[in-house]
């Protein structure tokens, strides 16, 4: 037998930074991480940045010009960061998207923009599935008596090391370390598999 075919997926460690937490926020940057493979790109927003949101990552919009701790970023357009992501997945060979708590809220906002520009077929023929290290950890770390389960946290208490957090780029580094120290078994990754259409289908129940 081809023993090729045995090989887990690739995996793509992501994560957005947005306009604030509601369901309805704007993407500001988008990250992602693959070994040595690097994405990140900047948009402007198109609603108000949040003053939490500001003030916990460093993003303004002045002028319709986006701001990172006060200095101007290069952007791009929403459709054109999403097109160049779907590429940069594309290059990976359908690999499994992870990310931390991303769940509950980076997939409801990455599904809902791919639907604004008619792309989530292109992105879902290039992805594997999800995988939410949030639920993940607690299973794995169940008797380490951890009381926060948050990824700044996980990052400290088992890497040792303390990172710039709420920067998409630099926390997709922090999780790919931190996800290669947890070393997760191919079962136990199986079982926290989801895509977007399983998990509109499961919001649809509740």
């Amino acid at each position: 037998m081809d023993s090729s075919s045995q090989h887990p997926p690739c995996t793509v460690f992501f994560d957005l930074e947005t306009t604030g937490l509601d369901p309805s926020c704007d993407i500001v940057q988008l990250a992602a991480v693959s070994g040595g493979h690097t994405f990140n790109l900047f948009m402007v927003p198109r609603q108000p940045m949040q003053p939490s949101a500001s003030r916990i990552t460093g993003f303004s919009v002045r002028s319709h010009r986006l701001f990172l701790h006060h200095r101007p970023v290069l952007t791009s357009s929403l459709r054109e960061a999403l097109v160049s992501f779907i590429t940069f997945l594309q290059m990976l060979g359908r690999p499994l998207l992870v990310g931390h708590n991303i769940r509950r809220f980076d997939c409801h906002v990455l599904a809902r923009a791919l639907d604004e520009f008619s792309l989530r077929s292109d992105f879902q023929k290039e992805v594997g599935g999800f995988v939410d290290t949030l639920p993940l950890a607690r299973q794995l770390l169940k008797d380490s008596g951890l009381q926060s389960f948050k990824q700044e946290n996980l990052v400290k208490t088992l890497l040792g090391v303390s990172y710039a957090a709420h920067n998409a780029l630099e926390d997709v580094q922090a999780l790919q370390r931190l996800y290669w120290a947890l070393k997760p078994t191919d079962d136990q990754i199986q079982k926290h598999i989801f895509t977007l259409d399983s998990m509109a289908t499961a919001s649809a129940k509740h």
